[in-house]
């Protein structure tokens, strides 16, 4: 078949580190190609060079049968590349029109201009069945729709290659089913799709070819009808991935966290948590599942001590939390983690680590006082067996706790994170999102130990967009849209349309 797009002999560096090593492989045109790899894989590189955003050491890009040096994202849209972020580019305040156009008006006659791009618009979503509404105001839509509006963008600019990047991170099951649907129609017509995901499900179902990518070279390329997730796994991470991790039975102990009545108002009387109600065993783990921005963040928010509740009682080991009587959360998280409640956040960039600051210096914020000596001063030595005892364990790498951690993969990040509450033998874990944007490998490691602290009498309340790990991991599951709990199910009631029903307010449970 005829290449949409061919990579010849790709090389790419930053400083000494390899990000892409004589990469070669090449995308039929109007099919759906699917890349995956482990995080530092270099296929989030490879397709940013695609895309104009990095330039290769060495090597060729073929477009369409042709060699093109294409330097900058302005010169790729121009020769019909188009790219959907995982964090999307969008003005929440603009409508989606004035979004297509932001930087695209055409001149000083904006008034003609938009009747013929909103006209223009219409007609693309009727084509491809977008559903959505060109004078709608961005915030006010579902996420679901919010992806299809970057989808919309690329088409309107003439996108016939469409890169997708962890496209389904926040979509409910329906939503993706959706997506496939509209990615299965450009097919069609003849588009290409590029899908990045390290959902091997979704590739399985939606791709026709797969190049696996490992420490910056491909190690593999097959037609996805004559391969298997677990094959795919494996050529990831060159060894088998346990499918199903093992797990002790279920025997939850004495009830740890108790809330009642939580309710959250923002600064405008806007309600963002109501009547929040449930408990919590130890040895049980609850997952909080849900489309991003349904109140998940702002229940572990307080849960953490990083936000004051408006109203309610939380209770943990039987005593009520200090909230009562603050202006502020100042100093609640301190107070929580002495507490014994141990909190990994869901964003690890802006909560969770400072990217500046050495490995060995992040496994030990926030636990400050724990590797003083009797004078108050840091015990050095201390810190650094902390710190290398932690990194061997959680399988941190590389394995250099003076490295800046800002220049470690997500997954390794994340690790680092996870280790440092583990380290604190916390009777509550608050998790948020553990494995977002983490491969098949960092997953399978994250969700062992979290399944081990279950199974040592800990109380895990987890939120994750991800029903295939609520699965994994819950022994019960909380569903929540709109700032409130649509249902809360054990998991042997686990049904991914029910849930994907209660997450868009579609079903009672």
């Amino acid at each position: 078949m005829q290449s949409a797009v061919e990579f010849r002999n790709i090389s790419k560096a930053f400083g000494a580190v390899q990000a892409n090593a004589d990469v070669s492989f090449s995308i039929a045109k109007g099919s759906i190609h699917g890349v995956i790899g482990e995080n530092g894989a270099g296929k989030s590189t490879l397709m940013s060079i695609l895309y104009g955003y990095y330039n290769a050491d060495s090597g060729q890009v073929l477009v369409d049968g042709q060699a093109r040096d294409i330097r900058t994202s302005h010169e790729a849209i121009a020769l019909g590349i188009g790219m959907v972020h995982q964090h999307f580019m969008l003005v929440e305040n603009m409508t989606v029109l004035d979004n297509v156009m932001l930087g695209n008006e055409g001149g000083f006659k904006l008034a003609a201009r938009r009747g013929a791009v909103e006209a223009k618009l219409r007609e693309i979503c009727d084509r491809y069945r977008l559903d959505v509404d060109p004078l709608a105001t961005v915030h006010d839509l579902s996420v679901g729709a919010q992806q299809r509006v970057e989808i919309l963008k690329q088409i309107y600019r003439s996108a016939d290659i469409l890169i997708l990047d962890e496209p389904t991170a926040v979509l409910t099951a329906q939503e993706t089913a959706s997506l496939f649907e509209i990615l299965r129609l450009f097919k069609d017509q003849g588009k290409t799709i590029i899908l990045i995901t390290h959902k091997l499900q979704e590739i399985m179902e939606i791709t026709d070819e797969v190049t696996v990518m490992r420490a910056g070279r491909v190690v593999g390329a097959v037609k996805t009808a004559e391969t298997s997730k677990e094959q795919l796994a494996n050529m990831m991470v060159g060894r088998p991935i346990q499918s199903e991790l093992p797990r002790a039975p279920f025997n939850p102990g004495a009830e740890v966290l108790k809330v009642a009545n939580l309710q959250l108002k923002d600064a405008n009387g806007v309600a963002l948590l109501s009547d929040i109600d449930f408990t919590l065993r130890a040895g049980e783990v609850v997952a909080i599942a849900g489309v991003s921005g349904n109140g998940q963040s702002e229940l572990l928010e307080i849960l953490s001590g990083m936000r004051l509740p408006t109203a309610g009682r939380v209770d943990f080991l039987g005593r009520e939390l200090p909230y009562g009587g603050r202006t502020n959360a100042d100093g609640l998280p301190a107070t929580f983690r002495a507490l014994g409640i141990g909190h990994v956040p869901e964003d690890r960039l802006r909560d969770g680590v400072i990217k500046d600051f050495s490995v060995m210096q992040n496994t030990v914020f926030g636990y400050q006082d724990d590797v003083k000596n009797r004078w108050g001063l840091f015990d050095h030595k201390k810190i650094a067996q902390r710190c290398a005892h932690l990194m061997t364990a959680f399988d941190v790498r590389p394995n250099n706790p003076d490295l800046r951690i800002g220049l470690l993969s997500g997954g390794n990040q994340q690790k680092v994170v996870i280790a440092r509450e583990v380290a604190a033998k916390p009777k509550l874990m608050l998790v948020g999102q553990p494995t977002r944007g983490v491969d098949i490998g960092t997953i399978e490691s994250i969700h062992t130990q979290l399944l081990r602290l279950r199974d040592e009498g800990v109380a895990i309340l987890l939120s994750s967009v991800e029903l295939e790990e609520v699965r994994a991991l819950a022994d019960r599951i909380i569903v929540m849209c709109g700032g409130r709990i649509a249902g809360i199910l054990p998991i042997d009631e686990f049904d991914t349309t029910r849930i994907g029903l209660l997450m868009g307010g579609m079903h009672k449970s």
